[in-house]
Order: C-alpha cells, then structure tokens, then sequence
C-alpha cells in the first residue's frame, strides 16, 4: 500500500488511498462519514445524551458519614457491618453538647459569675419543646435515661418513672443548681411536687417506708451511692432562695470555691455511676506544682438523647401516641426538631440576642425566643456554642447541594469565553457558533454522564454535586478549542467533502489519547477504598467518556453545519443573514523577486496574484482563477528561520497588502485583530523560549522547582479536620474549633465478638482491658474508682452478694432451706450458688457452703457465669447501664423475690453465650492525625495481642471508622500513581507509536504531580482522600497540556529547534485556550460557601492548571529540542542539493541560495490564498499555466481548500 504524503503536504487532486488500517484512517473514515450525515448524527447524538440525562430524575445523595468514608472491604467495614448486624443500626443514645468559653482569651471560667451563665445557658436549652403531630416534647420525654429499676411497686414505679433523672454530663452537677435541670416532677398526697432540686431520697424513703415495702428500692439506691442526691450539695448562689437547708454552705451564705469543687470531676445523682471525670466538663485546665485545679478555660455539658428506635419503643402503645399512627419515622423527626430547636437556641444564647450566620433552619417551638435572648446579656463576658448529632447531618446535606445559581454561572461565563475567543472580524472565518454549541454540547455530555451514573446506581455525594459539573466542563471543552483550531487550519487541497475527516485525522488520536488518559487516572484514582472518593472517581471517568463520545462524535456534526455556513457565506451566530464580505475580489499587488533568488529552507513564499472565487453550480465546486503570470516575494523575515506559517493568519496578512483605493468591498481587519496565540509562539514566544541560554535558564528554574517540591513534600501531614470541612465564620465552625480546641475527647468501646468461651476466657479479658486501658491515648479511670466495664461491675457485684451472704450465713438469717430472713443480697447469692446447670438435678443446696462465687483470683465461677450474668442484668440496672455492655443476645429477664422460694423462682435461666459485648474508654488529647494514628496502631496491637490468647476483639468509635484510613492512605497512593504512569505510558506509547515521545511525556507528569504535592506543602493542605484522588487525577489531567506538543513535534520535519516551534505554534493557542476553559470552569468553586471546596479542589486544581500550561508549553518544548525522538513523517521527494546548499548568511539572518532554475511547476495554491514554492516539485501539484494575456475561463481549477469558498458566493452543496 502506497504511504500517504505527510498531512501538511496534502496536494490539490490527492486522492487518499485507504485508510482504515490505522487508527488515523478510521478516524477519517468516522469524520466524512459524520460530515455526510451530519444533520442525522447531531440529532440522534442530542436525542441519546438527552435520554442518558434523564437519569439525573433518580439520583440519590448520600450523605450518611459511614457510608462515605468507611473503607470498602476494609476490617473497620466488616468490624462495623458485625456491629450492626448484633446491635441493629442505631446507638444507644445521640449527644448534644454546650460549650462554654470567654470572650477574652485566656480568662478563667471556674467562677461563680461563669458558672451562673452556663447554668442559665444550659437551663435554657433544657426547657426547649417542639411541637408535632399535636404533641408537645420536651427534654425529659425524650433524653436518655439510664438503668430505670423494675419496682414491684406500681405507685413507686410510676413515680420512679417520672422522676427518673435524664443523663446531663455537666459542671452544674457539683452543685445544687445542677437539679434544676431535671425535669421530671411527682406528686404524693400531703406534700409539694417532687422535683430534684427538693428531693432527698433518703428522707422519702423514711416517710415511705410505713406505706410500702421499699427495702430492695432502697439496697438498690445504697449500692448506687444516691445519698441525699443534689440537697447535699453546695449552692453556686447560697443567696437563692430555694437552696435546700441541707446544702453545706446554706447557712455560711459563702460561695463555693469552684475550682475545688470541679477537682476531680463531679458525679450525677449515683456517686458510684455517674461520675463525669475533670476532662469531660473543664476545656484549657490549669494546676499548681500538686496538681490541684487552679483555672480552665472553657465548660461544656452533655445532653444525651434516647435513639429514634428508643423513642419508638418507650412511647409504643402509649397513650399519649395511639392516635398519631406513632412509628420510629416518626420519632427520628422528633428527635431532629427539637435537636435543630436545641442548636438555635443556643446559639441565640451565645450571640446574646442576635442572629448570627448558620447553617440549621429554624423551626417552630413553644419556647419564646425572648427566653433565649435574655437568657445572656448582651455584654456578655461569656459565649455559648452549640452542637448536635442533627447539626452534622444538616451540614452534610447542605454540601452536598447543588448550587444552581453557580452551576448556571458557571456555564454561561464559559459560553461568553467560547463565543469572543471563536469570533473573528472576518466573518466568513468566525466561529463563535461553533464556540456556543460545543460549550452547550458539553454541558449536555456531563449532565448525560451523571444520569448514567444515577441509572447504574452510584450514589451522588459531595464532592459529586459541588465540584464535578465544573471540573468536567473544563476539561471537557479543552477538546472542543482543540478541534475547532484545527478544523479552520485544514492543510492545503482537502477536498471540501473531507474537510472533518481530514479534521479527526489530524486531531483524533490527540483527543482519544487525552480522554483515554482522563478516563485511565480516574479509574485508578478508584484505587482509594473511600466509598465517597471512589463514587466520585467512578463518576468523573463516566462522565469524560461521555465528554468523549460527543466531542468526537456530535461536535464533528456542528463543525460540518458550520463549514456549510461558511461556503453558504451566512453571517456567524446570526447565520440567517449574509455575510458582507460576499462576492469580493481579493487584489493583491505584484511584486519582483529580487536578483531572482529563493530562499533557501523557506517552504511557502507568497505569490502576489489577483484571484477570483465564486461557487459553480453546475459541478458544485468552489473554483478559484488565478491570472496568467504570477511573481514571488519571499515572506518577511522568520525570527527562526523557519518554515512556520499560520494558515489562520496568511489571509490577514495577504489583505493587509491590499491598497484601499482598489478595494471595493471593506472587510479587513483593524490592526488590532490581526495578532492571535499562534502568532505570538511563532514570532515571539519560540524564538525567545528556544534560544541557547532561554533553555539553560528554563532547565534551572524548572529544576529548582522540583527541589523546592521535594522539601515541601515533606510538610505535607495527613488529616482532615471537621472544620476543615464546615464554612468558615459559622456558629458550627465556632463550635468544632473550640471543641478541637478545649475537648478533644472521643468515645470508644472495646468490642469482643462470639467464637470463644467468656466464662473460660475472663484472664485474658482482663488483660485485654489492662492492656488497652495503658495506651497513651486512654484517659486513666481515676484510683478511687473500678474500671467502667461490666466485667469488673459484675465481679464487684458478685463479691458484694457473696458477702452479704457469708455475713446472713454466719448470723443464721439463711440455712441450707431458707433464705427469707437474709438481706436481698444474700438472697440473691444463695439462689445463684445452689444452681447446677444440670436441667436434669438444676438446684444442689450442698454446695452453698463448698463453692464461692469469685475465687480467689478475682475470677468468676466458670459454670455459674451464664447464670450469675442473668442475675446481674436483672438485679443491677445502674451497674448494667454504667457499663456500657450492650450485651447480644441480651440476658433473659428474671424478677427476684426472696419470699418465694419455690423451685420456679429457684431456678434461674441462663444467658445465651455472648457474641457481642463491650468495654468503654475515652481517648484525650488527638490532635492530630499522628495522634489518631499512633492510637489506632495500638488499639489493634492490644486487639492481636488478645486474639493469641484466644480472644476476638476489635475497637469501635468514630477515630477507627474515620481516621484508620491513613494507615494505608499513602502506600493506595503512590500504588495508584505508579500504576497510572506505567498505564500512561503504554497508551502514549501505543497510540503515538513512539516510546521515546511517551517517555518524556511520563517524566513531564511524574514531575507535576510532586511538584503538586510539594506546593500542597507550603500551602498547608493536608493529606486525605480528597488530593489523593485529584493527584491522581493530575497525571490524566497534565496530558491535556503535553500530548498536543508532542505530537505537533512528532509530525513535523526539520531540525528539533525547527520542529519544536513548529508544535508550538500549532498547539498554543489551543492549549492555552484549554487551561483559560478549565480556569473559567473552576473559576465557580471559589464562590463556594464552603472553604474546604475553595481550598481541596479551587485551590488545588487551579496550581495542577498552572503547572500543566507551564510545563506543557515551556519545559516540554525545551526537553524535545535537545532530546527529541526523529519525526514521524518523511519527505516524499528527494531534496535537491544544489538548492539546499546554503550559502554564507547576509545580514538579514536569512541564507540564500541560487537554484539553477526555478521550475514554472514550483507553485501551488494553499488554503490561504498562500502559493507555496518547494526547492523540488510535489507530485501532483496543480500548476496554473503563465501566458502573456490574462485567460478568464469560466472552467478554472477545482479549489479544494476551504478558505478558498470563504471568497466565493452561489449555489451551495447540500449536507445531510
């Protein structure tokens, strides 16, 4: 098969031989027959993408954090779907939270004027209510209430029921002021209601204990250490009317002194479990040389909150909700409503009556928002910040929406861009229209492509929702600019019908490489096992090759229509009017060529001819006539020496030499007009770039960069804070600052799993805890107080009834057949020795004296383990509820009653063996990710330190769910990355036929991706999912700015200098159009109201575009000139060397040579009405023959170029 001619050597009357072997010659193929059907593949093409953009009508958002950010397939995955399976979806209860902190930095909080505010703060969201479905809810119907007992007693249950304080973790619980925020009220015949703030329990009790037998209630509330609850604590304000005579500094009238009471934490109404340690109320603590309290800087307080599915079943068949259809939907709206209603209200608070920026709603309540505002004063010393579970969610929500107005922004300023950049004074050469319907078409591409995400079920997110529209657009426009440039450079003598074959041939392979490289980097971008990143990644690759089918396969359709516009000589944009510069006759002045010499190396002089152009109808052919003689002049002078030309420019500057007193019709261009990019990389840019000493200086600055990357690369730390993520200046941002800031706490549980024998197992369980418990991470359990698990709860329990037995035994309250006469818990502890385990013989009354319940070292019965647990659950609510068990399967109810002593009561059912329990911890002092991490390492070392004792166990809390995945964040990173310049690499090399080309290309992108990441350095942009996936992104992005050059430098001939320029004047001004388009596009992002958009994806892809243009068209150009592979095309005929022997330079700087003899064959018309002189003759040039007389023949030669038509007016080809 005959070697087609280079592309830019095509002569006039060159008929391609075919093509479809290659990849070029099928994208020649797919573009004429585009061209021939163009009407019919734009509308089918519009019909198909506005079809896939239905899709977008069932797209979901997801917004729930552990399914964005939980790695897929990871241990923490498995760990938290085991979680769920045993437990159910929900926890046992939401916290919302108050934070306290002052005005003046520094200032000390632990006064009594400080502690007033935050009581009135506290109080003050307490008595928050919400009205639904015709309810009203408050703090105590729905707050989170610990280990309620079951009292056989039906008055004492319901009045337990009522007065049953919620769980408040605050500062205000060290005084009496911390009972007025219990809600919960009773009434008793005879006296006022009961309310916390005048309850003493024990004296109740005495009062009672005639009516009713109250003994069990009151062992139980003497094992829980209630005492005399708050009337036994100190009043803040002694002067306060209603502070209890029993208060111990009631009489003295003497405030208390704060930070001695706060030194060591404060207890809620049981000393024994509730006691809230010094770090989870006091923020910015101070101490003396002792370690005695002096000053904090910040309070906080903790509501907890019952779970939707906790509401749901304590109101189930309640009166107050037969009537509203009550489901746990429902119960989840409450919960949220009064949550929001909490958040408002504080914030309120904090501003002193104002309202301030934030990002919750606010909803109806019967709380006056007088309350709220005069509930601080407005000079106010203190402020308030507040939070709920609801708040994180309704910021999620907020950005993951979809912001219209920018996305419409957005869109039209890239129109606007397309339109002026496309336009051109020469009317018939504009293509503004072309420049709307690419960026409109565009637009369609990305929204078809998120609706084929939403068909296939990918779930939208943030990142989705906020940055993907604009980033697509940008790159995918990029394209666009590539192929309408090349489309009106179309090489000379291209029959008009392969206009856009000729146009994909040429530019094709440029487009598929650069989208194939896009769709590659985000699919390895999908590397990252982060749900919410590999969505994102997943999309962006669906939606470029989306991008990619309607650049190459619509767009070519557009370029037809408008091509016949042109030849129709329609008015751009406005293409229903003609243009004014029909029917004009183009004169140009002839010149002589001096001394009858040609320059030597120079491909193209101008011939000075007079033309004439008009469209024949019979044969449907642009024909132009030349006159009968035609004279040369060289060009003016090429600062290179070069054969470069600008096919877009030629016309200018031939009409820039008309005379205007010859000139019939005015469509010149002003002055002004006539520079474009191509013009400046030819005549200034390249000429100054590739010099001898512009290439050592680009090589030094570009190496200097590197280095200074390499040192940034090094400041890069990993994380992503929270309040990275909320808007900045907002009341939440205010609050996750200070709770970073003063509570940097988190809980945890330590989760033992099924698969072994807990009864067996209680040593290594034990040395589990010890063992998780001294991490540096682990706030200490104070010395004065047993470890928080149940394990310890239970053992403590079961040591204190074996007590209570051996004290009744030895006083003979309990024989071997009676136990009435003992104490409950003696009873309790002589129902649980005498069980067997056996169904057949399950009560042996011979081993009360022979066994003992906890042996000796400090572990429990093995075969009394079940059993004994059962008795625990049952008889120990508080003890239950403290330990955070969570227990699955759950024990079975048994209600203990030392009067019956048949062999029903006797026999106690046993616990199912566990699968599921837990033991709590608090992590203090993470800051940052190196603490999470150094945390996390440890966790799991005890974890696999206990599974070679035959333990299964794993932590649990929001630090493993979210922070473990910098454990492997970068070895997924730098894997990704290899992968991706190796796949980089293959497909340069294989589409480009080159490895050297592919080579340089690869090292150009491995060099922006660190320099990326060493800016991100010195800009302080951590490491986290988020840059991993755009650095990744990078390498496909950075060959948008290389390939074009490349292969501009692969397809050109000469010297590497020579052919260096060469592709930079070819691809400049497409390039650089193509990083404005992406600029324009991100351009959106920066009006994002939330900084961390601005900061991970504005900030971030805004330097990758910089870096891309920078290297694309400065350094790339410089590595080819000095290590540039050989071209891809030949010279089809042989060089001359008579003609090519250069003589010595004249000043000029031009060489010239003198040929023997200059053949008439030697010229040819080019698209610019150019003719082009080559030292041999092009086989099958068209030659128009010389005579003396001009010949005007109304059969001239067939003009197959495209300019040629824009001089020619009539009938006009018809497309289909």
């Amino acid at each position: 098969m005959a070697r087609p001619p280079p592309l830019q050597e095509l002569p006039p009357g060159y008929t391609p031989p075919a093509r479809a072997a290659s990849p070029q010659g099928l994208l020649f193929s797919l573009g004429c027959g585009i061209q021939r059907h163009c009407g019919k593949v734009l509308f089918l093409g519009l019909l198909a993408f506005g079809a896939l953009a239905l899709g977008l009508r069932v797209a979901i958002v997801e917004t729930d954090l552990e399914q964005l950010w939980v790695e897929v397939g990871s241990r923490v995955s498995q760990e938290l779907h085991y979680t769920k399976e045993k437990l159910g979806e929900e926890a046992a209860y939401t916290s919302q939270m108050l934070i306290q902190t002052p005005r003046q930095e520094g200032e000390n909080v632990l006064t009594p004027e400080a502690l007033g505010l935050h009581l009135q703060a506290a109080l003050t969201a307490s008595k928050v209510q919400v009205s639904l479905y015709g309810k009203s809810w408050d703090l105590n119907k729905i707050c989170y209430k610990s280990g309620i007992p079951l009292i056989e007693n039906g008055m004492i249950e319901r009045m337990i029921e009522k007065l049953f304080p919620c769980v408040i973790l605050t500062p205000l619980d060290c005084f009496w002021e911390g009972a007025k925020l219990q809600g919960g009220s009773a009434y008793l015949p005879g006296r006022p209601d009961i309310q916390w703030t005048n309850l003493d329990p024990e004296q109740l009790l005495e009062e009672l204990g005639p009516f009713a037998s109250l003994e069990g209630f009151r062992e139980l509330l003497d094992k829980a250490q209630v005492g005399q609850a708050y009337v036994g604590r100190p009043c803040l304000h002694p002067d306060d009317l209603h502070c209890p005579p029993s208060a111990p500094n009631h009489h003295s009238k003497q405030a208390p002194n704060v930070a001695q009471e706060l030194s060591g934490g404060c207890h809620g109404f049981s000393h024994k479990f509730m006691h809230w340690q010094e770090e989870l109320l006091l923020g910015g603590m101070a101490r003396d040389p002792q370690g005695q309290l002096l000053r904090a800087e910040a309070l906080q307080s903790t509501f907890l909150l019952m779970s939707p599915r906790q509401l749901y079943e304590h109101f189930r068949g309640d009166y107050q909700t037969h009537d509203i259809g009550w489901s746990e939907e429902q119960a989840g709206t409450v919960l949220q409503a009064w949550q929001r209603r909490f958040v408002q209200v504080s914030v309120q608070m904090g501003e002193g009556g104002a309202r301030g920026c934030s990002l919750l709603l606010p909803l109806r309540s019967t709380l006056s928002l007088q309350l709220a505002q005069e509930a601080l004063p407005q000079n106010s010393s203190q402020q308030i910040h507040a939070f709920s579970s609801t708040t994180l969610d309704d910021i999620l929500h907020a950005f993951s929406e979809v912001s219209a107005a920018r996305v419409v922004g957005g869109y039209l300023l890239m129109l606007a861009y397309a339109c002026v950049t496309m336009l051109r004074w020469d009317c018939a050469q504009s293509q503004g229209a072309v420049g709307l319907a690419g960026v409109l078409l565009v637009a369609l591409a990305v929204a078809s492509g998120l609706g084929l995400c939403a068909l296939l079920g990918i779930a939208f997110n943030a990142a989705t929702t906020q940055v993907l529209p604009f980033l697509a657009l940008g790159i995918g426009v990029d394209d666009i600019f590539l192929l309408a440039h090349a489309f009106t450079e179309a090489p000379p003598g291209t029959p008009l019908q392969e206009r856009t074959g000729e146009c994909l041939q040429r530019t094709g392979t440029s487009v598929a490489l650069t989208s194939i490289s896009h769709m590659v980097a985000f699919f390895m971008a999908a590397l990252v096992p982060i749900p919410a990143l590999r969505a994102f990644s997943l999309q962006a690759a669906i939606v470029v090759g989306c991008n990619f089918a309607a650049v190459m396969l619509v767009f070519p359709a557009v370029l037809s229509l408008d091509l016949h516009r042109r030849h129709c000589q329609r008015l751009d944009v406005l293409c229903c009017f003609s243009s004014p510069c029909s029917a004009r006759v183009i004169q140009i002045l002839p010149q002589e060529l001096g001394d009858g010499t040609v320059p030597v190396g120079i491909a193209h002089l101008t011939a000075t001819v007079q033309a004439f152009a008009h469209c024949e109808a019979g044969s449907q052919h642009v024909v132009t006539i030349l006159p009968p003689r035609a004279r040369l002049v060289p060009p003016p002078s090429d600062p290179l020496g070069s054969e470069l030309f600008s096919p877009g420019g030629s016309t200018r500057d031939l009409l820039g030499q008309e005379e205007g007193t010859r000139q019939k019709a005015t469509c010149s261009s002003l002055p002004c007009a006539r520079w474009n990019l191509a013009h400046f990389a030819r005549s200034q840019f390249a000429p100054l770039l590739l010099q001898s000493h512009s290439k050592a200086i680009v090589l030094v600055l570009f190496g200097a960069l590197l280095g200074l990357s390499l040192y940034g690369a090094t400041l890069v730390q990993d994380g992503l804070a929270l309040t990275d993520v909320v808007p900045r200046g907002t009341k939440e941002h205010a609050f996750l600052s200070a709770q970073l800031r003063y509570f940097s706490l988190y809980e945890v549980a330590l989760v033992t799993q099924g698969g072994f024998d807990y009864a067996h197992s209680q040593r290594a369980l034990f040395d589990l805890h010890q063992r998780f418990s001294s991490l540096k991470a682990v706030l200490p359990t104070p010395a004065t107080q047993a470890p928080r698990t149940w394990l310890h709860y239970y053992r403590n329990w079961l040591l204190g009834i074996q007590a209570a037995f051996d004290q009744d035994w030895a006083s003979g309250r309990i024989s071997r057949h009676s136990c009435r006469n003992g104490s409950e818990d003696g009873a309790l502890a002589y129902k649980l020795l005498i069980q067997t385990g056996d169904t057949q013989e399950p009560l042996d009354f011979s081993q009360l004296t022979t066994r003992k319940l906890v042996d000796k070292e400090g572990l429990i019965a093995p075969e009394l383990f079940y059993v004994g647990l059962t008795m625990w659950v049952s008889s120990d609510p508080l003890g239950l509820a403290a330990s955070q068990a969570n227990f699955y399967p759950p024990p079975p109810e048994w209600l203990h009653d030392k009067y019956d002593t048949t062999g029903e009561n006797l026999r106690i059912p046993a616990a199912q063996p566990l699968e599921f329990a837990q033991f709590p911890f608090l992590l203090r002092g993470l800051q940052k990710t190196a603490d999470f991490v150094e945390a996390i390492e440890g966790a799991r070392a005890a974890c696999a330190e206990a599974g070679r004792a035959g333990v299964r166990a794993y932590p649990s809390g929001s630090p493993f769910l979210f922070w473990e995945q910098y454990l492997g964040l970068r070895r997924y990173f730098l894997l990704a990355i290899c992968i991706l310049l190796v796949c980089t690499f293959l497909v340069c090399a294989l589409l480009l036929l080159n490895p050297w080309t592919a080579g340089l290309i690869v090292l150009v992108l491995a060099m922006m991706t660190v320099e990326l990441f060493g800016i991100m350095g010195f800009l302080g942009i951590k490491l986290s999912a988020i840059p991993v996936v755009i650095l990744v992104a990078s390498v496909g992005i950075g060959v948008e700015f290389t390939v074009h050059v490349a292969l501009g430098f692969l397809t050109t001939q000469g010297s590497r200098n020579l052919r260096a320029a060469h592709a930079l004047e070819r691809t400049f001004a497409p390039v650089t159009d193509g990083a404005v388009s992406t600029l324009l596009g991100l351009l959106m992002l920066a009006g994002s109201n939330f900084d961390f958009i601005i900061r991970y994806f504005f900030v971030v892809l805004t330097v990758l575009t910089l870096l891309g243009l920078l290297h694309g068209l400065v350094l790339l150009p410089v590595l080819l000139s000095i290590l540039g592979p050989p071209p891809e095309v030949v010279q089809m005929y042989k060089e001359s060397p008579e003609v090519l022997s250069p003589q010595a330079p004249r000043e000029g700087g031009l060489r010239w040579g003198l040929p023997p003899t200059l053949p008439q064959s030697f010229a040819r018309v080019t698209t610019s009405m150019t003719v082009a002189l080559h030292p041999p003759p092009l086989p099958g040039a068209y030659i128009h023959p010389a005579s003396d007389e001009p010949t005007w023949s109304p059969v001239a030669t067939p003009a197959a170029n495209g300019s040629s038509n824009l001089s020619s007016r009539g009938p006009c080809p018809a497309t289909g």
